[in-house]
């Protein structure tokens, strides 16, 4: 086409700068833009050209730099062109490995910032070859970019150290002896069989306050936010987010699995013996904490650093990755709180309640995802139902247990040990339970007769209460196995005395209060004193003066002599029956000799005061014998 056809063609009309509006600057500009370059014509005739456009419209005078701009433009895409096909996946040399060849990734970028930058200035003079070469340019520039973000969030992704997150574990004691066939099944998983055996309870691994843990390497930080950068520049913030998450979420994965939570079923869960499954919610509860602690809080950290140009990206990306990992945990809560109920666990679940209540906390602080904080607040009912119905049913179990072979000698019942041991423990849980058990109806039942103060109990307090009534209503049932009164006051006042102890060396006092410990403190002398006229009633009767006359009379001597031979023998077979009976609070222990001394010696002595012509030193070398009538455990 020869110039002047081209010119003849476009017809361009005569109108002066005056005529048009300064609206229609850009269109006149582009138009004679896309003349000249519809001129396939040497540079000398393409100068005329502009000469000629000037002169009619002042504002073309410019026209000449915006063409000498166009050609730069064209220089710098085709320059930034040829670096993003030499880096091509499909090309023979495309070995590029980002963190090795930090010149040759700034290069990389730096053409696509020069190709999104010649897109912005061809998209105005609608040159659609170059704007298709540009395209398929960011396409193999993305292409690029985004296994690159991959490999290197692969590569530099940190593992976990979980010796070093964990800090000491408080062991909290919960150990007593007990004999094969001393007490039902229900209880024997803290009661081992074994006096050797020591179980406990531990609560939680304690976390440093200033803990922060970088879950990628500091190093490629920058260069992972500088691709997510031109990915989301050029519209591809999809596939930057897909990759993100994909890699992130695996990564989150494998550090549950380190921490020793594994992808398990409901189903899986509630097949798993006991043992082992303390040993998985320990590790879940210590999970939970580190999750939260240490995951998600460097999870949002890293996301804020590489999205640091687009809240709603960081948002979507943080949420996705933390979900996967969020979720598999509470699928082992519920798998837990749906479970079969036994005493054991209830601390367990109570750490996971505890540990649950405060990551939920978390959750909503961090922006987490609606869902995953219903899926949360849903487990943690769950538990908190599960807790609470297991504390019912222990407290049933310690009305209903129902052993039939009493304790040797009197001493203090595996029931009683386990119990006190086990709510001793149920103390440090004071606040939750407190909040489970807040609308619980029947926690006063059969309390009223036992604690003036019972309206200023707390919710927890009354449950405790109401527990020791089961287990007190349980050992005076025990003792009546006994046929022996003394020994069943014997055994009685050891296991009310070692509740009552376990009360006032805690903090249960606090919650049970003076009154209740006098109200036992009674119970126990009252014991004693049916104790000590069960078993030297007899013996004393021997000592009385009925039947006696005067002591000069043959026939009062004998009665007299019979008399002490009786003594003898009562105090004889006593003394041998009671050696063998155990009193373990050497307390206690000393107060009931005292108080037999106190009884039967004035008694003794005013009868052998009265009979001056008989000598009796066998009967008090016997009498001295009786010094110590049982014995400690």
């Amino acid at each position: 086409m020869e110039p002047s056809e081209g010119l003849n063609a476009f017809s361009m009309p005569t109108t002066t700068t005056s005529s048009l509006e300064p609206a229609d600057d850009d269109r006149v500009m582009a138009a004679a833009q896309q003349i000249v370059n519809s001129l396939n014509t040497p540079k000398e005739v393409r100068e005329n050209m502009l000469s000629i456009f000037s002169g009619f419209d002042n504002r073309l005078l410019n026209i000449s730099d915006l063409i000498s701009d166009s050609d730069s433009t064209g220089v710098r895409f085709e320059a930034a062109e040829k670096v993003i096909l030499r880096w091509n996946p499909d090309a023979s040399c495309h070995s590029l490995r980002w963190e090795d060849s930090p010149d040759e990734a700034a290069e990389y970028l730096s053409a696509i910032d020069e190709i999104l930058k010649s897109v912005v200035n061809m998209s105005v003079r609608s040159d659609n070859e170059i704007m298709d070469r540009a395209e398929t340019s960011l396409q193999m520039a993305m292409s690029r970019l985004e296994d690159e973000f991959r490999l290197i969030l692969i590569r530099n992704s940190v593992l976990l150290d979980a010796e070093r997150l964990y800090g000491s574990i408080r062991k909290v004691s919960l150990s007593f002896a007990v004999n094969e066939g001393e007490i039902d099944e229900e209880f024997e998983s803290f009661a081992q069989v074994g006096s050797e055996r020591e179980c406990f309870h531990e609560r939680g691994a304690s976390l440093g306050d200033d803990l922060c843990v970088d879950l990628i390497n500091a190093d490629v930080v920058i260069e992972l936010k500088e691709i997510a950068d031109r990915m989301i520049r050029s519209g591809y913030e999809k596939e930057c987010v897909q990759a993100y998450c994909n890699v992130r979420r695996d990564a989150l994965n494998e550090c549950l699995l380190i921490l020793g939570v594994e992808k398990l079923s409901i189903e899986e869960v509630q097949k798993i013996e006991w043992k082992s499954l303390d040993e998985k919610m320990k590790k879940w509860i210590q999970a939970v904490k580190i999750t939260v602690r240490v995951l998600l809080s460097g999870e949002k950290r890293l996301c804020d650093q590489i999205f640091d140009g687009s809240d709603s990206i960081k948002e979507i990306c943080y949420n996705e990755t933390a979900k996967g990992c969020i979720l598999q945990l509470l699928n082992f809560g519920e798998a837990v709180s749906i479970g079969k109920r036994s005493s054991e666990k209830l601390f367990r679940i109570l750490d996971m309640y505890d540990v649950l209540a405060d990551a939920l906390l978390d959750f909503k602080m961090m922006l987490m995802d609606e869902f995953v904080c219903t899926e949360a607040k849903g487990v943690l009912v769950e538990l908190g139902d599960a807790a609470k119905g297991t504390f019912m049913e222990f407290e049933n179990a310690v009305k209903n247990e129902a052993s039939k072979i009493p304790m040797h000698n009197g001493e203090i019942h595996p029931l009683t040990r386990y119990v006190m041991n086990y709510v001793t423990l149920l103390v440090d849980y004071n606040e939750v339970l407190n909040s489970l058990l807040e609308n619980d109806e029947d926690e006063a039942n059969g309390l009223h007769d036992e604690d003036i103060e019972l309206e200023t109990k707390t919710p927890f307090a009354k449950r405790l209460l109401s527990l020791i009534l089961s287990l007190e209503s349980n050992l005076e049932e025990k003792s009546k196995l006994y046929e022996d009164g003394a020994l069943r006051c014997i055994f009685l006042m050891n296991n009310i005395l070692y509740i009552v102890q376990k009360v006032k060396d805690s903090e249960l006092r606090k919650l049970l209060g003076d009154n209740w410990v006098r109200k036992r403190s009674g119970q126990i002398r009252q014991y004693a004193t049916s104790y000590l006229r069960a078993c030297w009633i007899k013996a004393l009767h021997c000592l009385k003066d009925e039947g006696i006359g005067s002591s000069s009379n043959n026939a009062s001597k004998v009665t007299l002599k019979e008399r002490f031979k009786s003594f003898n023998a009562c105090f004889e077979e006593t003394y041998r029956i009671q050696t063998g009976w155990k009193v373990p609070d050497p307390q206690l222990r000393e107060e009931l000799r005292l108080s037999i001394s106190e009884k039967v010696l004035p008694a003794y002595r005013s009868f052998f005061g009265r009979i001056t012509t008989c000598s009796s030193p066998c009967e008090k070398k016997g009498f001295i014998a009786f010094e110590s009538p049982y014995r400690k455990e």
